[in-house]
């Protein structure tokens, strides 16, 4: 049977000067940083048999996945299947002070912590991220094709894989900007899942809104906002 590779790729570095949690918001770029990050996984993906680019409709997931694509000759397809994920917290600059998320307006939303209750549903991440990498396996069928998503779709696809919790600490997601999280099936059978980071030696330079386990720093506002 053949060996299909899916290889799910985080966005690099955004240009966030706010610091706020931007989610599913238009109009967030690459850095300069996230830029060289993106040409790194092109890189790295160098000798592959990359036979489609898939990304989210999101403007810095799209810029990640160009050099790639363009290094194979290929022309992006976009999957909102693979978009972030919704969160209630959107737009607030949930970094510039933790303790402004006890404040009591947002007591309703964490009625349910495993579900989770202030964003979107776990699960359903995992069916439409299942879905889209079902497609991407019909697609390049004994190749190997490339899915720049974010970093709650990815880790929560990877847990369900590994047969693990879904609810989690965001602390501890091994995800970092411009990862990748490698699915390989033999027809329709995953057999392997590895993780690996193109970007590693420059992840230090970088600010990421939820780092997780990565060595970048956590993006903070230049103002904090009052409680």
């Amino acid at each position: 049977m053949e060996i299909t590779t899916v290889h799910l790729v985080r966005h690099g570095e955004v240009d966030n000067p706010e610091g706020i949690l931007y989610g599913r918001r238009p109009g967030y770029h690459l850095t300069e940083l996230g830029k060289t990050m993106a040409e790194k996984v092109a890189e790295g993906f160098s000798g592959h048999d990359i036979r489609t680019v898939i990304t989210s409709p999101l403007e810095r997931a799209i810029e990640t996945g160009t050099p790639t694509a363009q290094a194979f000759g290929l022309e992006i397809v976009t999957d909102e299947r693979v978009i972030e994920a919704d969160n209630k917290f959107e737009g607030i600059d949930v970094n510039s002070n933790r303790w402004q998320l006890a404040h009591p307006r947002f007591w309703p939303w964490y009625s349910n912590p495993l579900e989770p209750s202030w964003g979107e549903p776990y699960t359903d991440i995992v069916k439409r991220m299942s879905a889209a990498i079902s497609d991407a396996l019909s697609v390049a069928s004994g190749g190997e094709a490339v899915i720049v998503s974010h970093q709650l779709p990815i880790w929560t696809m990877r847990r369900f894989i590994e047969r693990l919790p879904l609810a989690h600490d965001p602390r501890k997601r091994e995800c970092s900007l411009a990862s990748v999280t490698s699915l390989t099936f033999v027809g329709r059978q995953l057999i392997s899942l590895d993780y690996w980071e193109p970007a590693a030696q420059i992840l230090a330079q970088a600010k990421d809104m939820v780092p997780g386990t990565s060595s970048a720093q956590t993006k903070k506002p230049e103002t904090p906002d009052e409680i």
